[in-house]
């Protein structure tokens, strides 16, 4: 298995330097890791760095509380396509989803997908916020917007991935989507583990420990 493949190399932190995200792109280079994800507002940095090589660049989309309106994402989206982001990371609107406004919910992520048909879009449900039954019900609307991943959390909020929730959304998306573990992979054994239960990708601002075998001390 090449565990590097798996990893999106991440740092979301609000004081990310440029030279924080050089160095994120040069070990995502070094370790050949799938992409690393960062914010819109360093994508164009990103990709001067990574423009020669085969890491792609993840960008998250009403990040991290998913509250914005529709038409505020896919301005987000369109312009961090632009800047070459190559996959999209887009937060689900929980306060939609908690009342049950499940058009609104299929609407928002559509029009994600509708304006990166070629792009990977995921949608970052932050499971720990949700019932196992809206779990349920998110991930058979991403499957309706036909989005290529579901992801588990922002790493933002209480908590971040369980084993748990990767089996269970594994069991609805099935082989018509992916699943991204994000927040509180912290070892090269929880890597695999997050595998054995699903999932496809690993968001961690600790890859290159983990791939080290050492622990991820970060937050994220």
């Amino acid at each position: 298995m090449n565990l590097n493949k798996y990893i999106d190399h991440t740092l979301l932190k609000a004081d990310a330097s440029k030279f924080e995200i050089e160095k994120l792109c040069k070990e995502a280079i070094e370790f050949d890791f799938a992409t690393v994800c960062i914010n819109p507002g360093k994508v164009a940095y990103a990709k001067s760095i990574l423009k020669d090589t085969n890491v792609g660049i993840t960008t998250v989309i009403g990040f991290p509380l998913g509250a914005t309106t529709t038409e505020v994402k896919v301005f987000e989206t369109k312009q961090a396509l632009e800047n070459g982001a190559t996959e999209i990371d887009m937060v689900i609107n929980i306060g939609a989803v908690k009342d049950k406004d499940w058009e609104f919910v299929l609407k928002d992520m559509r029009e994600i997908k509708n304006i990166a048909p070629n792009n990977k879009v995921k949608v970052i449900l932050e499971n720990c916020l949700l019932t196992k039954e809206e779990i349920v019900k998110c991930c058979n609307l991403a499957l309706e917007a036909n989005l290529d991943f579901v992801k588990t959390s922002t790493g933002f909020s209480t908590s971040g991935a369980t084993f748990e929730d990767i089996k269970l959304m594994k069991s609805i998306v099935n082989d018509k989507a992916e699943v991204k573990a994000a927040g509180g992979v912290r070892t090269f054994e929880d890597a695999l583990k997050m595998i054995e239960n699903g999932a496809t990708r690993l968001g961690t601002s600790g890859g290159v420990s983990i791939i080290k075998g050492q622990d991820n001390k970060s937050t994220y």
